[in-house]
Formats: structure tokens, C-alpha cells, sequence
């Protein structure tokens, strides 16, 4: 009879924030994350040219800087940021709000700073930091990426840490998993949002 009523009534849909400092391996978890639990990606608008490979409406919602504009006025979407001080990057908000409102996980693979925004603007979504297990492991993961220089490392290294740091004393996120391997980072991930979309109430 129980599950029963759990087909009828299925449980309200989550919106999952993924976040974490460059090297971290927060996006491959992301991915793993959204195969194991049928979840689905948030489709992110931005203002920046879409290139010859990109899709409208796939990779980007591209939109003009007036149409962007307008969504912040209108409270249309849940987080946005001003990237490199060239192009705005954001999350609309109907999506979303659509995929929560059918039962639907949703991930949103974002920065600390938009998580912050997430928190206010949909505080039932379910926040999760991806941590490297030392320093010195993330700073031999950013070398052995192979894509910048050392002066660029060490940037992205004092971002992470300062990312970290901000994570930690926001108060912001529900859960922290240490990606030491990825295997069982994926895992605990996935547990951590199966554990919490248990907890919520069924569908109206």
C-alpha cells in the first residue's frame, strides 16, 4: 500500500547546487551525479557570442545584453554574474522552477558566489562543496592539467583556496565531500541527494 502511494504521489522535485574550486574535479562529479540519479542540467543565459560549435538553447540560452538585463529586472532568474568584467552569465529561473514542479532533479554546476545567491533566492534547494583532500593535492592536480602557465596556477591556486575559505564560513552549503577518489566522491554525492530528496514531501 506504501508504495503504492509513493507512485501516486511522487516526491517534489530538488534543485541540487554543485560547487567547488578549477581542479577540483566538481564538473566530472557533476556528470556522474546527473547519470546515476536521471537528473538533468541547468541550461545557464549568457551574453557572450555563441561560438560555430554551440547550440542556442543546448550549451547557452545566448541573449543580448538588453534581454539580460530585463530577466534581472524581472526577477527571472535565481543567480547571475558578471564574468571577467566582459559578459553576464545567469540561471533562469521557469526551468527550474518547471523541473522541481514535476518531480525532477536539477544541477546546477555554479560558483561559490552564485551559490550564495541560490541560497537566498531558492532556499529549499540542496547545496554541495567539492573539496580536494589537501592543498598540495589540488596544486598537483592544477599542474598536471597541462593548460597554463605556472603564473597562471598559482592564480588559479589562491582563487581555490580563497573559494574554499568562503564556502567553509558561509554557512551556505549543506554538505562537504572530500574528492579524493572519484569514484567514491560520485557516491557520496549521489547518496547525499537521494538521502535529502527522501526527506521531502510528496507532490500536492
Amino acid at each position: 500500500m506504501g508504495e503504492q502511494l509513493e507512485s501516486e504521489h511522487p516526491r517534489q522535485g530538488l534543485l541540487v547546487v554543485i560547487s567547488g574550486p578549477s581542479g577540483v574535479g566538481k564538473t566530472t562529479i557533476a556528470h556522474a551525479v546527473k547519470e546515476r540519479l536521471g537528473a538533468a542540467f541547468s541550461i545557464s543565459a549568457t551574453t557572450r557570442p555563441r561560438s560555430n560549435q554551440e547550440r542556442d538553447g543546448v550549451d547557452y540560452h545566448f541573449v543580448s545584453d538588453e534581454r539580460f538585463r530585463s530577466m534581472i529586472d524581472a526577477g527571472a532568474l535565481l543567480e547571475h554574474a558578471e564574468v571577467f568584467g566582459r559578459h553576464w552569465y545567469g540561471t533562469p529561473r521557469q526551468p527550474v522552477e518547471e523541473a522541481i514542479a514535476t518531480g525532477g532533479i536539477i544541477i546546477l554546476d555554479i560558483d561559490v558566489q552564485g551559490a550564495l545567491q541560490i541560497r537566498r533566492t531558492m532556499p529549499e534547494a540542496f547545496l554541495i562543496f567539492i573539496l580536494p583532500p589537501s592543498e598540495e593535492e589540488l596544486m598537483r592536480r592544477l599542474r598536471g592539467r597541462g593548460r597554463d602557465d605556472e603564473a597562471a596556477i598559482q592564480r588559479r591556486f589562491e582563487e581555490a583556496k580563497r573559494e574554499i575559505r568562503l564556502a567553509k564560513s558561509s554557512g551556505a552549503y549543506d554538505a562537504f565531500v572530500v574528492n579524493d577518489d572519484l569514484n567514491t566522491a560520485r557516491d557520496e554525492a549521489s547518496k547525499l541527494i537521494e538521502s535529502r530528496r527522501c526527506r521531502l514531501p510528496p507532490q500536492p
